[in-house]
């Protein structure tokens, strides 16, 4: 039924200005229109409404990821920018914080400023 509509991502943020800053002058996403709600990004033809929650409740899990062609290079100019991966205990990951999945993909996981687990993955 909903195959042929576009999707939307949502994630939840406290303080509408530092996430404005976090996903389009950090993370480089285009902005699309920002008001009292939501700052609302183009992800690559992707929608992404980044809305003002009274309290954000991280999830365990990863909300929001993205496929790239050159992992490293990627994790490399998210910590020039600033932006660290998260470590996982009893999970193999290399010096900058990659884990290569048991079929070939390699993961990377970061947080924004509202804790939020971010991905990024260089599929096989």
């Amino acid at each position: 039924m909903l195959s042929s509509n576009e999707l939307v991502a949502f994630v939840g943020t406290t303080n509408l200005p530092r996430a404005h800053l976090f996903y389009a002058e950090i993370l480089g996403l285009q902005t699309v229109e920002v008001d009292e709600y939501a700052c609302v990004f183009d992800a690559n033809g992707t929608v992404l409404r980044v809305a003002l929650v009274g309290e954000v409740v991280a999830a365990p899990y990863t909300v929001l990821g993205w496929n790239v062609s050159d992992i490293m290079a990627t994790v490399r100019d998210l910590s020039e920018r600033g932006v660290g991966c998260e470590r996982f205990p009893g999970m193999e990951q290399d010096a900058l914080g990659v884990w290569a999945s048991p079929g070939g993909d390699r993961v990377a996981w970061f947080r924004d400023p509202d804790a939020n687990l971010l991905s990024v993955t260089q599929p096989r």
